[in-house]
């Protein structure tokens, strides 16, 4: 690959470098309009994503149009240019989940976390991509379509929501969609400088196909640069929509009032021991908040020895739904004949084990006791966000045998898959670069329904330790 190593479009244009937060103020208050912002996101678009690969559709004249009828702008992020992951029901768009094999048809309608979304304000600007179907961490299809990290363009942007964190960071818009069942939000947040939070379970509408999950182990959300733009989208979508059966976050905007108990895991109980920059940064925020007066203490989660294996065959078996159901769930034009290695493998796994599954889906429903049990004695838990710092493109590459595929995929995200099976909440911040100008985030992760504390204590890393900034790794392509 030529051009530049370091791509980011911050200048001094209508978006400035403000996070969502301060560019719906200034919208707000009439010192710029939507049209102009759109205007100057389109034109971001068109400077890093030739170097990104991370746009999966465009509508940018539908964006052009949306923002020109905006006289008044309403909602938290009124106005906020955005885009969303290309595997949600969006009228007008096609929903393509990164796999050659989907049809193309324009979607009828918006699906509830869609509409969920828009009501905050902001203003879709089109899609970002994903691996086939988001089975991996990281956003690479077959052959060389891959979506590469800003930071760095020879590494990964991680996945499955890679597009979206790699424009976000690079600055082409403060905001984009999400959606997490196994990491995909706090994966590519941590190695592309981001703050994600996967929420709790229910905490947010769901789009159409995921509550018939036998496990409901997606969650949807959005990736941004603050802590702040993360609490006030989620403050903005309990105006619309609150589950009883949660305790409301509210408005979150300090750190928290209270020293807290926080319980410290380096190494995952399901995969192998945490590289060293992994350790060094969890260790480094973890000293910091101890001076900060916490009590910080060794933490153990009540992993069941079966959870690795039990999480694997689930994400196999929703594998084997797509292969099987493919014309049925998504339409007859559905190929079979484009689905890559991983899908297929996943398959075929799942196919070897299907007499096993009703016992891995009791299991998996039964962990969020477990995992309950963990916060006793703690508030929070500090971890890695994953087992080592994201690699090359090409190490989880689409192209690779299903059982190598897999055994890097298991051996990078070992921390993550918890919370999805549990339901319960955890978040991305960014603990700083490695020697070579990577990011790499750190994870914090409560009880269900936590996740006030989680924002709380995400502000206090931020206010404390700056989070590292691209646009000093050098020039706007």
């Amino acid at each position: 690959m030529t051009g530049p190593t370091v791509v980011h479009a911050f200048g001094d244009d209508a978006l400035g470098e403000d996070d969502a937060t301060g560019l719906a103020e200034r919208l707000a208050a009439g010192e710029v309009s939507p049209a102009d912002v759109v205007e100057a996101a389109i034109a971001r678009l068109d400077r890093v994503n030739p170097h990104l690969n991370a746009l999966a559709y465009r509508d940018f004249e539908g964006a052009r149009e949306r923002a020109r009828r905006l006289r008044t702008v309403r909602g938290t992020f009124g106005g906020v240019p955005a885009l969303a992951k290309e595997n949600i029901h969006i009228k007008g768009l096609p929903m393509s989940m990164g796999s050659a094999a989907m049809p193309r048809q324009l979607q009828a309608s918006d699906g509830p976390f869609t509409r969920q979304l828009l009501d905050t304000g902001v203003v879709l600007l089109g899609t970002t991509t994903m691996p086939p179907f988001g089975w991996t961490a990281t956003t690479e299809r077959m052959g060389d379509d891959v979506t590469r990290n800003p930071w760095q363009t020879a590494y990964s942007s991680g996945g499955s929501s890679g597009g979206s964190a790699a424009l976000v960071a690079a600055g082409a818009v403060p905001i984009a969609h999400g959606n997490d069942g196994g990491g995909s939000i706090r994966i590519p947040a941590s190695v592309c400088g981001l703050v994600g939070m996967k929420a709790t379970r229910g905490r947010l509408r769901s789009d159409s196909g995921a509550e018939a999950m036998p496990v409901k182990v997606v969650s949807e959300g959005v990736l941004a640069r603050s802590v702040r733009d993360i609490a006030r989208f989620f403050e903005a979508a309990e105006l619309t929509y609150r589950n009883p059966a949660l305790p409301m976050i509210g408005a979150v905007r300090d750190a928290p009032a209270r020293r807290l108990r926080i319980g410290v895991t380096i190494d995952s109980p399901q995969a192998p021991v945490s590289d060293a920059p992994t350790r060094a940064a969890v260790e480094r925020v973890a000293a910091h908040l101890e001076g900060l007066g916490h009590d910080l203490v060794e933490h153990e989660p009540r992993v069941p020895s079966t959870f690795r294996r039990d999480f694997e065959d689930y994400w196999s078996l929703l594998a084997f739904g797509i292969v099987r159901r493919g014309p049925k769930m998504f339409g007859d034009a559905f190929d079979r004949d484009q689905l890559d290695p991983l899908t297929i493998g996943l398959a075929a796994r799942a196919r070897r084990r299907m007499a096993k599954m009703p016992l891995v889906i009791a299991r998996l429903a039964a962990t969020t006791r477990a995992y309950e049990r963990s916060f006793g004695d703690v508030d929070v838990v500090l971890s890695p966000v994953l087992c080592h710092v994201t690699p090359h493109i090409g190490h989880l590459s689409a192209d690779l045998g299903f059982d190598q595929h897999f055994e890097r995929l298991v051996a990078y995200s070992g921390f993550t898959p918890w919370h999805n099976a549990t339901g319960a909440p955890s978040i991305s911040v960014p603990a700083g670069l490695t020697q070579d100008g990577l990011p790499i985030g750190v994870m914090f992760s409560s009880a269900k329904g936590g996740e006030r504390g989680l924002l709380e204590i995400a502000y206090e890393v931020e206010e404390s330790v700056p989070f590292p900034r691209i646009q000093d790794r050098g020039p706007a392509v």
